[in-house]
């Protein structure tokens, strides 16, 4: 029977169990995952938050092979303060690099400039908000390498703070950095907003 969790996971981890690379692991979190457990996408070692991992095996070509796009949402927080001008280029499109040297035009599903990051997530809190800062709430159905980072540096604004709060309906409320939740096939596959018929 197939097995279905989310994981918030913390920042300085990989999404994956086994690295040649001295790093901390999926396997370091304190959770006993089933034999065959793997993560669906991942989140880069500095991003945090939503991360999805299963023993089903066709969940990955359900989720990003599929007809219907998935919604992603990110709370980004991003170095000095952006003006309104900026946060409309980013609404419009912003071209970024990809992977083969050739250039793709990044447009969010939603962006906007959020004023209390810890109404959104209790973790937010961040001791390099003494200094300028903007935070930012951006919605995606395209995942291309590095997307997020690569949108905001092309305005020139450094993302300090990159989490994945939610994809379509399964979201991280609730659970802290670290920890894992189970859910059942149903809601997983419901709050994935994907059909094992797809």
């Amino acid at each position: 029977m197939p097995r279905y969790f989310i994981l918030n996971k913390p920042f300085n981890m990989v999404s994956q169990f086994v690295s040649t690379h001295a790093v901390r692991l999926l396997g370091d979190i304190d959770f006993t995952f089933p034999e065959g457990t793997h993560a669906i996408g991942r989140l880069d070692n500095e991003s945090e938050g939503l991360l999805l991992l299963t023993t089903d095996k066709k969940v990955t070509r359900l989720i990003f092979l599929g007809e219907q796009p998935h919604k992603r949402t990110y709370l980004v927080m991003v170095q000095n303060e952006m003006s309104d001008e900026t946060l409309q280029k980013l609404k419009t499109g912003i071209p970024i690099r990809i992977k083969g040297g050739e250039y793709h035009t990044a447009v969010p599903t939603g962006i906007e400039i959020i004023k209390d990051p810890l109404a959104l997530y209790a973790f937010a809190s961040d001791r390099r908000e003494q200094y300028p800062h903007t935070w930012l709430l951006i919605t995606l159905t395209e995942g291309k390498y590095h997307q997020v980072r690569k949108m905001v540096l092309a305005v020139r604004h450094r993302c300090l703070r990159l989490i994945r709060l939610s994809m379509e309906q399964l979201t991280i409320e609730g659970i802290a950095p670290g920890t894992v939740k189970e859910l059942s096939e149903k809601e997983f596959y419901t709050g994935a907003r994907i059909s094992k018929r797809s």
